[in-house]
This record gives C-alpha cells, sequence and structure tokens, in this order.
C-alpha cells in the first residue's frame, strides 16, 4: 500500500504544469537528436546539464530522461527512411525497416515502430514500477564470468544472422572482433593495433562503423547506379501510412516478447539497447515460421527490435536509482546529474525522495504517451522523404551523417573512417557478406574480452568458474541450443523432403 501511495503521489509530481512542459521538451528533443547519427542521448544530456542550474531537481531530472527514452523513437525514423541509423540500437531495425520502405511499407514500418516504441517503454516502465527493488539484487549476482557466459549466449546469435553462408558470416565475425580489440588494453595499459594514431587508443567509435556500414554504403551503391544509368526508382508509398490487419498480428507478439527482452537486458549493468534489439531479432527469426523473409522486409525484425531497444531504457534505469550503478553512457551522464544536486541514488534514495523518484518513473508513462502522439500524425511528413530525388538524397544522406559523427567527437579522423567503412560496407554487400554479424561482435568483443579476463584472474586461471554457478550453466546450455538449432532445423528440413520424395 505505501508503493501505491507513491506511485499517486509520483502522478501528482508528474503532471504538474511546469513538469508536464520539461516532459514534452525532453522527449521533443530526445526525438530531434534520435534522428541525428552519432550525437545520441549521453552527449545532449551532457551538453543540457549547464542549462539546468537553479532548475527543480525533479524538473530537470524529469527533462533529462525524457532525452534519454525520446531519442529511441527518434533513431528508427532515418534507420527505416534513408538506411541512417540515428543511434547504435537502431542498426537492427534498418535491416527490414528499409527493405520494407524500399516495397512502399514505410508508413507502415513507422507505425510498428511508434506503436511498439509506446507498448514496449509502458511495459519496461510498469517493470521499472514493480520490480526495481527486487531485479536489483538479481543484477548484483552478475559477476564477470556470468557476463561472459551472457555476452557468449548472445554472440551465438550470429548463427541466425549469417545468412546462406556461414563461413561468410564467420569472417564478418572476426572482422567485427578485430575492430574491437582497437585501442588501449584497459589492464596492462598498452596500446593495440593504434599504428601509433592518438585517436585510436580509445577505440574506433560504434557510431562511426554502423553509419558507414550502413548510410554510406547505401550512397555508394547508388552512385554506381546512377554511374550506370541504372539508379533505382523512386520508392513509391503502396496502401495506407497504416498496419494493415495482417500486419499488425504479426507485429503484436514481437512487441511483447522484445518489451520482456530489453527490460530484463536493461537491467543488467554494460548491456544496452544495442544488444537487447539484436537478441530480440534473433529470437523472432528463430520464432518465426517464415525466417526467410527477415533481411527482406519482415515486420517482425523492425517490431521486436524497437520493442526491445525502448523498454531498455526503463530497465536501464533499475540499477541507476536501486544501487546507484550507471547501465551505460546515458545513465552515467544520468548520474552525474543527480551527484551535482547532491543526490545519492541508491536503496535509500526511495526512502529519503520519494517524490522525486515516482515523479521522475511516472513522468516516464506520460512522456511514452507524449512521444505516441507526437510521432504518429509526422509518418506522413517523414515519409515524403522517400519522393526526394536520388541527387538530392544522396547528399543528404551524407550531410546527416557527416554533421551527426563530427558532431560527436569534433574529429576529423572520425570523418575518413565513415569513408572506410562506407567502402567496407559497399564491399562486403558485392560479395553477399552479411554485416549483422560484424555488428554484433563489435559491440560484444570487448565486453566479452574485459569479462573473460577479469574472470580468470578472480579464479587464478581456473575455468571452473565459468561453470560454478546456475546462472552459468543456464547460459552455457542455451548458448550450444543456439549453436545447434539451425543445424537441427536443417535436418530436419532434409528429412522433411526426403520423405515427400519418396512418398
Amino acid at each position: 500500500m505505501d508503493t501505491f501511495t507513491h506511485i499517486i503521489n509520483g502522478f501528482g509530481v508528474a503532471l504538474q504544469p511546469i513538469n508536464l512542459w520539461y516532459t514534452f521538451v525532453g522527449v521533443f528533443m530526445g526525438t530531434i537528436v534520435g534522428i541525428l547519427p552519432g550525437i545520441g542521448p549521453s552527449a545532449s544530456i551532457a551538453l543540457l546539464i549547464p542549462i539546468t542550474y537553479g532548475m527543480d531537481p525533479t524538473s530537470a531530472l524529469i527533462m533529462m530522461a525524457g532525452i534519454y527514452y525520446g531519442t529511441k523513437y527518434g533513431g528508427s525514423t532515418t534507420a527505416i527512411l534513408i538506411r541512417t541509423p540515428g543511434e547504435a540500437a537502431s542498426v537492427m531495425t534498418s535491416i527490414d525497416g528499409y527493405e520494407m520502405a524500399r516495397k512502399g511499407r514505410a508508413g507502415a514500418a513507422l507505425a510498428v515502430s511508434a506503436i511498439g516504441s509506446f507498448i514496449a517503454g509502458t511495459i519496461g516502465v510498469i517493470g521499472l514500477t514493480i520490480f526495481a527493488i527486487p531485479l536489483s539484487s538479481m543484477a548484483l549476482k552478475f559477476g564477470p564470468s556470468e557476463y561472459f557466459t551472457l555476452m557468449l549466449f548472445a554472440m551465438t546469435a550470429v548463427a541466425s544472422l549469417s545468412g546462406k553462408s556461414p563461413a561468410k558470416g564467420m569472417l564478418s565475425t572476426i572482422f567485427g572482433l578485430m575492430i574491437a580489440t582497437i585501442g588501449i588494453d584497459l589492464q596492462s595499459g598498452q596500446p593495440r593495433y593504434t599504428m601509433g594514431i592518438a585517436e585510436f587508443q580509445d577505440g574506433i567509435g560504434f557510431v562511426v562503423v554502423v553509419v558507414g556500414l550502413f548510410a554510406m554504403a547505401e550512397v555508394f551503391r547508388g552512385l554506381e547506379g546512377l554511374h550506370k544509368g541504372t539508379a533505382p526508382e523512386m520508392i513509391k508509398i503502396s496502401g495506407k501510412l497504416w498496419l494493415t490487419r495482417e500486419e499488425w498480428k504479426r507485429s503484436i507478439g514481437p512487441i511483447w516478447r522484445g518489451g520482456f527482452i530489453g527490460f530484463v537486458i536493461g537491467v543488467l549493468p554494460g548491456a544496452g539497447g544495442t544488444i537487447a534489439s539484436i537478441m530480440s531479432y534473433t529470437t523472432e527469426k528463430r520464432l518465426s515460421k517464415n525466417p526467410d523473409e527477415f533481411g527482406k522486409g519482415a515486420i517482425e525484425g523492425v517490431a521486436g527490435p524497437e520493442a526491445a531497444n525502448n523498454s531498455d531504457t526503463a530497465g536501464a534505469m533499475v540499477p541507476l536509482l536501486t544501487l546507484g550503478v550507471p547501465g551505460g553512457g546515458a545513465t552515467a551522464v544520468l548520474l552525474g546529474a543527480f551527484i551535482m544536486y547532491g543526490i545519492q541514488p541508491g536503496p535509500l534514495l526511495f526512502q529519503n525522495r520519494p517524490d522525486l523518484v515516482w515523479g521522475l518513473i511516472d513522468s516516464m508513462y506520460i512522456g511514452n504517451v507524449m512521444l505516441l502522439i507526437l510521432n504518429l500524425p509526422l509518418i506522413g511528413l517523414f515519409v515524403r522523404l522517400l519522393y526526394i530525388p536520388a541527387g538530392i538524397l544522396y547528399p543528404l544522406i551524407v550531410a546527416i551523417s557527416v554533421i551527426g559523427i563530427y558532431a560527436g567527437n569534433g574529429s576529423v579522423l572520425d570523418l575518413y573512417l565513415l569513408l572506410f567503412f562506407g567502402v567496407i560496407g559497399y564491399i562486403f554487400d558485392k560479395v553477399d557478406i552479411p554485416v549483422a554479424p560484424l555488428v554484433l561482435s563489435l559491440v560484444l568483443g570487448g565486453i566479452m574480452e574485459q569479462s573473460f579476463r577479469q574472470a580468470m584472474t578472480i579464479s587464478g586461471g581456473n575455468p571452473k568458474i565459468f561453470y560454478g554457478s546456475t546462472i552459468n550453466v543456464t547460459l552455457l546450455v542455451l548458448s550450444a541450443i543456439s549453436i545447434a538449432a539451425p543445424f537441427m532445423m536443417a535436418w530436419l528440413k532434409s528429412r522433411k523432403a526426403s520423405a515427400k520424395s519418396a512418398a
């Protein structure tokens, strides 16, 4: 009853006119920031902190949180329309979302993205409201060995992202792991594969890689078509700018599953929305009756990852509010904002400042409604981007990419890397090497390496640490099943085909 009372009082705080205004400002700015690749919520919140000096802490934190989950909505727009992910977690959305746009179903892709984001975002906030304190104790049970087996389980998703050629998928995976090793070795302090370039000591930025592989590669493909005189025709919108009954039926399951996956992954510090969207995508592909449609415009490939991406934000607030442990870059900046206002997140925060905590949590319900109302009417406007002639559209994609990447670090080297990975993406497309395994291994490579080395250091080199807990054993079994599943499915299909031919 005390919790229910706090929730009601929290709505009283969140519904104050000044806090409603700051919620709207936050989600609106988040949507705009999400469209531009490379900037992201972390930089936006950091830039906003000086402006909030003198503001009421509750109002300031409500606005910053609005930017955080607002970027998740905006990131899908350019990912679907022009294959330019606004943020890293939108990479999976761009795979099938852009193919839907090419088939004239951009309106449906944007609609399922907005609706899925709203439903899953609400699922995440409900989970945050009910399970925040119990789940915080679960997150504490994850040590380096558990994180390694979790990342190993996620890496087995490569098996379903490799397309028709496992060898090409493995090549893409290895290339991603190679990129992930560039930078300063955190344990020895020695630079690795930096080639004497100081900027490489921090590693190669993930957003630079994905924008190059997707957006710039798409520009190169378009320019090739213009040069050969076989440029693709202008994409035309077919049907209504809304979901058909069949599309909605196919989307509702992935949205609910994605909402659950995103929240659980978000609770684990360091996992993030990118891993949540990848795991949701691979889950939907394995559960689908038509897995061959994925990568060619399957609406489940948009609904699931977008749901997971948005639910993850509420999950990431669990360790921040209950333990004072940030789950990623954006929540780390939010933690700094809490401390700047003299507020220490942790178990005592719910006792000492219930008005702030529950006002912040309840503002996320309101913010999700605002984002839905804000984004749905804009679908008709956004799809007009597809009618822009190629001679204008491709420079526009380049401009958006360059502005977003340069605004992130102000580094000219990042622009050269953007061009380099654009060429790599173009070559991969020509020789039919899948890009998704590279993205996955790039995300997980650094985390896996550090978790493995930390676990081995703790155990004194004894590998038993990786199967010494129930969590580890469960994740290892799931990894084995995940690896074996594609081979088992192929074997069953061949047997079924043999039985049919014999009959």
